[in-house]
């Protein structure tokens, strides 16, 4: 376990390498390492440390990368557990996170 591993095979990252373009942006702006670049192409090196900021999917000018952000905040997590709701915090709305 990394020190940003966040929780195990939970993340809704994923990246599209045939999209890709291989601009970087992805791994530049992610706070958790979580991609890199191999044969000028994005790569998730490591998924478990994906908090779902969404940074990566933002960026990212070929919708190569999707990711439901906001879902990984504790903040989500908490307000979903009570309301038995999904887990979102609003956060792809310019929310908390």
């Amino acid at each position: 376990m990394s020190g940003n591993e966040y929780l195990k095979n939970v993340t809704t990252l994923s990246l599209d390498s045939e999209k890709c373009k291989g601009c970087g942006l992805c791994a530049v702006v992610c706070p958790h390492n979580v991609f890199a670049m191999k044969n000028k192409k994005a790569s998730i090196i490591n998924k478990d440390n994906c908090m779902e900021c969404g940074a990566c999917a933002k960026n990212c000018a070929y919708g190569a990368i999707t990711v439901k952000s906001g879902v990984g905040c504790a903040a989500g997590i908490i307000s979903g557990t009570i309301r038995g709701t999904e887990p979102s915090c609003g956060c792809d709305k310019g929310g908390c996170c």
